[in-house]
């Protein structure tokens, strides 16, 4: 397993995460997610990525359950804040200094820790002063219970008003948790080229588009039974933009360039985002410890050119690079009542 510096700082993470959105705590069973994480620590993955709001909170408790008896030092724990957690009090979301102190007490006793390596915005609050949420970031930092501060789905100006303020107030802004994949590359434009300004790297979410890039998914009227496209609790939401015929028949092109390298579509999906070298991480997710190794074997693969040419022809007009998608993915009202979106 490989690792890759995070930003302009001396923290290193595995190239290849495990994130357990959507999975942990809701639609796997305990000893099945338990499972996964041992699978990770067995192949050398050492970063694990959740939320507070997944599952709400109950992703996090299985977390740290799961990696009890682990040397703490060995490990580098990634946490969120931002979205509802609790009954949804008016203040249970946002990034006041309220809901980040309370937060981050919350998240510390579920993973059960001291400190929280890299502890991240979940997405931009419209409604509290930048300032506050900074000044809060810095007084965690400074307390020992976070040593990073990271950021999910800023667009490049947010991401350049935010680094400014960590600027004067010294702490360690390193990192943004964006969805990309070969399918969704909306950061290429404008976060990729401000976060290389700013030494701030990405831990991209989705990195195989929910599924889609697996090749599993030949008709969207023909899903297998148990994929995420069947799923009822906020799967098949997920991965509804992706479930066109154009796109899939687009992506089973990519067949024929994951066979020619001898990887699985998966692998060639990870290996994709990784060649980025912006990228210090692609967070993977898996209901069977089998996936995890699938998956963990892209680290350290280098796709050449005539690859990376055949899957952007391959996947041709189907793929979305609007940059103004990216701020899109911050509610504009803090609780939203139809729902949070695309939360990874």
């Amino acid at each position: 397993m490989k690792y890759r510096y995070l930003g302009n700082s001396g923290l290193r993470v595995t190239e290849i995460t495990y994130g357990n959105w959507l999975t942990h705590g809701s639609q796997v069973e305990n000893d099945s997610a338990k499972a996964c994480v041992r699978a990770a620590l067995d192949v050398g993955i050492t970063t694990f990525d959740t939320a507070d709001m997944y599952a709400n909170t109950a992703a996090e408790t299985v977390l740290g359950e799961a990696l009890k008896g682990v040397r703490r030092e060995s490990l580098e724990i990634l946490t969120k804040t931002y979205f509802p957690v609790g009954p949804g009090g008016a203040n249970d979301s946002g990034l006041s200094r309220k809901h980040i102190m309370e937060s981050i007490d919350g998240s510390l006793r579920r993973l059960g820790t001291d400190y929280i390596d890299l502890y991240q915005a979940h997405r931009w609050d419209y409604a509290t002063p930048l300032e506050e949420t900074m000044v809060a970031f810095a007084d965690l930092v400074r307390s020992g219970k976070a040593l990073y501060i990271g950021v999910s789905e800023w667009t490049a100006d947010q991401l350049r008003q935010g680094a400014a303020l960590a600027r004067e107030l010294r702490i360690p802004f390193v990192s943004n948790q964006p969805q990309y994949s070969a399918l969704w590359r909306v950061i290429e434009a404008d976060v990729v080229p401000a976060s290389r300004e700013l030494g701030i790297s990405q831990i991209v979410w989705s990195p195989v588009a929910q599924g889609v890039l697996t090749g599993k998914y030949r008709s969207r009227h023909a899903a297998p039974t148990g994929s995420r496209a069947t799923d009822g609790n906020g799967g098949a939401e997920m991965i509804e933009r992706w479930m066109r015929d154009d796109v899939l028949d687009r992506v089973q092109r990519l067949g024929r360039v994951a066979d020619e390298l001898d990887l699985t579509m998966a692998q060639l999906a990870i290996a994709w985002v990784l060649q980025n070298q912006n990228v210090a991480a692609a967070l993977i997710g898996a209901s069977r410890p089998e996936q995890v190794v699938e998956n963990a074997a892209a680290s350290g693969v280098v796709l050449p050119p005539d690859a990376l040419a055949a899957i952007d022809d391959a996947l041709g007009d189907v793929v979305e690079r609007d940059p103004a998608k990216t701020s899109l993915e911050s509610p504009v009202d803090r609780v939203r009542t139809d729902g949070w979106g695309t939360t990874p």
